[in-house]
């Protein structure tokens, strides 16, 4: 689930928008946390992890209404 689009309305059409707020926000709440979470590696982590530690900067530079 993320931002409302008409598309997601013509999908779901008796769903509302209403309804599908506290999803979203749970879903940015958990995405916040997590990019807050990556920020805290180094780069010698991210290395021994087997990821570059630019895509890490990236990922935890990303908004949080992002996917």
């Amino acid at each position: 689930m993320s931002i409302f689009s008409i598309a997601d309305l013509r999908e779901h059409p008796t769903e509302s928008i209403l309804a599908r707020v506290p999803g979203t926000l749970a879903l940015w709440r958990k995405r916040a946390r997590e990019r807050a979470e990556i920020a805290k590696l180094s780069a010698r982590d991210a290395r021994d992890l087997g990821i570059d530690p630019g895509v890490l900067a990236y990922e935890a530079n990303k908004p949080f209404w992002r996917e």
